[in-house]
C-alpha cells in the first residue's frame, strides 16, 4: 500500500471510505436535512464560531473564491499578505475579479510580520480588507492569525479573509475569539476526506459588506447557501457521498467533546517529523521553529539530489510520496504532510525510505532512530 503523505490530498480511514458508500439519498429530504444540521453544527465548533458553516462542492480554491466574491467589489483596495505559493494564489483570485491589490510578501521559511501588516495600513487608509493564509503548504509555514488579526481587526477595523485550509482540522483556528471576518477550509486536508467540499464561514461584517458587495457570483454566492441552510439543504446538487464522509469523520473527531485532542497529536507528529529530518541532516525551510507548520514540513533538498529523482525513488523503491517544492522552492525541496489520518509509524516509514533512497542519489545522511 501507498503511504502517502502529501499536503493534501491526504489518506482516508477505511471507516470513512465505509461512510461515504452508503446509498444515495434525496439532498432535499428529511434524512440529508438532519445530516446537514448535524454537519453544520459540528463545523461550528471545529471553527470556534456562532457562525453559521456552508458546505461548497468545490475544491479549497473555490473556497477561497467563495470568500473573496462575497464581500468585494471590483476597485476595493485590498492586502494581500504572502508567505508563499498560496498566499499569492489569494491574491491573483482577488486581482481576476477586479480588486486593487497591493501585495505584502515575507522571505520563505517565515510567517508574515504584523508590523509590517500595520505599516502598509498606516501608509493607505483606504485599504478595505486583509487576505492571509493561517498555514502556508509551499514552505511549512504557519502564521500567527492571533497576533495578526489584532493589528487588521484590533487597530484598524478591516475586513479579515483566511484561507485556512490546511490548518483547520489539525490546527486552531478561533475564528470568533481572533475576530476573523472569512474563512475557508476544505475537506482533503486535515479533515481525512477526499477533496472536493469547501467550508466557508462569514462574520455579521462580512455579512455587512456581502450586501454592499458586487463582485459577480452565482454558484459561490453565499446568500444562496445561507438561505437553503435555513432548510438543511445546499443550493446545488452536493457530493452527498463526501458529505456523509465528512459528517462522520467530525463525528470521530468532536468525540471527545473538542478538537483539543487532534490538536495535541499533530503538534506532536510535526516535531516527531521535524527531529528525523534534521538528524538525517535535512535542512528545514522553517527558519524559526515556532513557526513551523503541524501539519507540512518543508525541507530543501542536499546538493545534487533533485525533487524529481528523489520523488521517482521514494514512489517506485519505496511506495513513498511526498510533494515537490512549490514557487521559489520548486526544484530545491520537498514537503512532506503529517496532518489528519497518520501515525508515527507512517512517519517513520517516510523517515526510513529517505535514509536508504538519498545515499543512492548521492548523499550520505545520518542515521535514524
Amino acid at each position: 500500500m501507498v503511504n502517502l503523505r502529501l499536503p493534501g490530498p491526504t489518506p482516508v480511514p477505511e471507516d470513512v471510505v465505509k461512510a461515504m458508500s452508503k446509498p444515495m439519498i434525496d439532498h432535499r429530504g428529511t434524512e440529508f436535512h438532519e445530516i446537514m444540521q448535524r454537519l453544520t453544527a459540528n463545523l461550528q465548533m471545529a471553527f470556534e464560531t456562532k457562525n453559521e458553516v456552508y458546505v461548497l462542492t468545490a475544491s479549497g480554491t473555490g473556497g477561497m473564491e467563495a470568500a473573496v466574491v462575497n464581500v468585494l467589489s471590483p476597485g476595493d483596495k485590498v492586502l494581500a499578505v504572502s508567505i508563499g505559493n498560496f498566499g499569492d494564489r489569494f491574491s491573483k483570485i482577488a486581482r481576476a475579479y477586479g480588486a486593487h491589490v497591493t501585495d505584502l510578501k515575507f522571505p520563505e521559511g517565515t510567517a508574515a510580520n504584523p508590523a509590517a501588516i500595520r505599516e502598509k495600513l498606516q501608509a493607505d487608509p483606504t485599504i478595505k480588507a486583509v487576505l492571509a493564509t493561517h498555514n502556508e503548504t509551499s514552505t511549512g509555514i504557519t502564521n500567527d492569525l492571533e497576533a495578526i488579526a489584532k493589528v487588521v481587526k484590533g487597530e484598524f477595523d478591516k475586513l479579515f479573509i483566511v484561507d485556512a485550509i490546511s490548518s483547520l482540522g489539525s490546527i486552531r483556528m478561533a475564528m470568533d475569539e481572533w475576530n476573523i471576518d472569512v474563512v475557508a477550509s476544505a475537506s482533503q486536508k486535515g479533515w481525512a476526506c477526499p477533496p472536493g467540499l469547501a467550508m466557508t464561514a462569514m462574520s455579521a461584517r462580512a455579512w455587512k459588506a456581502s450586501d454592499e458587495a458586487n463582485m459577480p457570483r452565482f454558484y459561490f454566492d453565499l446568500r444562496e447557501a445561507r438561505n437553503s441552510l435555513k432548510k438543511g439543504e445546499t443550493p446545488w446538487t452536493p457530493a452527498v457521498g463526501l458529505v456523509y464522509g465528512l459528517d462522520y469523520a467530525l463525528q470521530k473527531m468532536l468525540a471527545k467533546g473538542d478538537m483539543t485532542a487532534t490538536y495535541q497529536f499533530h503538534a506532536k507528529i510535526a516535531q516527531y517529523t521535524r527531529d528525523g529530518l534534521t538528524r538525517l541532516g535535512l535542512k528545514l525551510v522553517a527558519t524559526d521553529l515556532k513557526q513551523a507548520s503541524n501539519t507540512v514540513t518543508a525541507c530543501y533538498l542536499p546538493d545534487g539530489v533533485t525533487d524529481a529523482a528523489l520523488l521517482t525513488m521514494l514512489m517506485n523503491d519505496y511506495n513513498i510520496v511526498v510533494a515537490e517544492g512549490r514557487g521559489l522552492l520548486a526544484g530545491k525541496s520537498c514537503r512532506i504532510g503529517h496532518m489528519g489520518y497518520v501515525s508515527e509509524k507512517d512517519m517513520n516509514e517516510v523517515l526510513n525510505a529517505l535514509r536508504l533512497a538519498l545515499p543512492r542519489l548521492g548523499y550520505k545522511p545520518t542515521g535514524v532512530r
